[in-house]
């Protein structure tokens, strides 16, 4: 049965705004933060309209909610995993007593061999690097840099010119992975020379291992870091113009490096260390030969018997 609203001075958000923003700052990665505080936004609008307290709750309560959610088990799962770490953070500070509601709810399956991220073909891959060559200097290094190193959107975005450097004869840059890692991925040739000419025109001048004063390596017109939403809408309306059906974003050119990279020959093992995976499981996702026949360990040990 649904209670009526109640009015109240204020939502939970305001109400217990301390304890969400101790919450937050624990979190390491700005990835992570702006998906946790969706949901916690999210919940609280909920249970606002439902007169319950964020700090109150109990596991029925996030047992009624779970069956709100709408989305694939993955995003289900994910809201969920937001929740938890917010109770969990509320009972080691002592806020609330009696444990994480949500620790206990039953949470969707997923599936860690499945990614539901649409990639595209190498000649999808041409035509989207054609496209945003045609876009300009900045929508070219940008599309090079996500398609030729797997990195994330987000990595992109948050590295600075001294990131962009050498390191034993390769061009690299350095980013911050997600979880807060430090990592560092080789920069090939086709990435390098899109990232010099659009580092050209804004003016900064590559010396040899130094790339400008730290500023963002990808700014808008005034300067100011590129937003991680326009970039996005960038990567959409360039899959459009390159006639490219389906939901392209800049997690399908992660996905696509992994596709070609594995398909080229690269192993399982290499591919995670290049894409920062901590679990192989995830990097197996991207494996379309995966469960073959024809790679059946049983053939290779006849091989090596006969």
């Amino acid at each position: 049965m649904e209670l009526e609203p109640i009015s109240t001075p204020a939502g939970n958000e305001q109400r217990h705004g301390h304890i969400i923003a101790a919450w937050k700052l624990a979190q390491s990665s700005p990835h992570t933060l702006r998906a946790y505080s969706r949901s916690m936004t999210d919940f609280c609008s909920w249970l606002d309209a439902r007169g319950m307290d964020l700090l109150g709750v109990k596991r029925p309560i996030i047992d009624g909610y779970r069956h709100t959610l709408a989305g694939s088990p993955a995003t289900v799962a994910a809201k969920l995993a937001a929740l938890s770490s917010f109770y969990r953070y509320a009972v080691s500070v002592d806020v609330i007593g009696g444990g994480n509601p949500v620790e206990l709810a039953k949470r969707p399956k997923v599936d860690a061999d499945h990614s539901s991220t649409e990639g595209m073909t190498k000649d999808q891959a041409k035509a989207l690097l054609k496209a945003a060559r045609a876009d300009g200097p900045r929508s070219h290094a940008l599309v090079s840099l996500l398609l030729f190193t797997g990195i994330r959107l987000s990595e992109a975005l948050n590295a600075s010119t001294t990131d962009y450097g050498h390191d034993t004869g390769h061009r690299t840059l350095s980013i911050r992975r997600k979880g807060g890692k430090d990592g560092k991925v080789a920069v090939p040739a086709p990435a390098v020379d899109a990232l010099n000419a659009y580092l050209g025109t804004t003016g900064r001048e590559l010396a040899a291992g130094t790339a400008g004063a730290g500023l963002p390596l990808f700014t808008t017109a005034t300067g100011k870091r590129w937003a991680a939403s326009e970039a996005f809408r960038t990567v959409q309306r360039l899959a459009k113009a390159a006639g490219i059906e389906g939901k392209i974003s800049p997690h399908s050119l992660r996905h696509t490096f992994a596709t070609v990279a594995l398909d080229a020959g690269t192993t399982l093992h290499d591919l995670q260390d290049s894409m920062g995976h901590a679990d192989p499981r995830t990097t197996r996702r991207y494996d379309r030969a995966r469960g073959t026949l024809a790679k059946a360990a049983s053939y290779d040990v006849a091989r090596a018997l006969a």
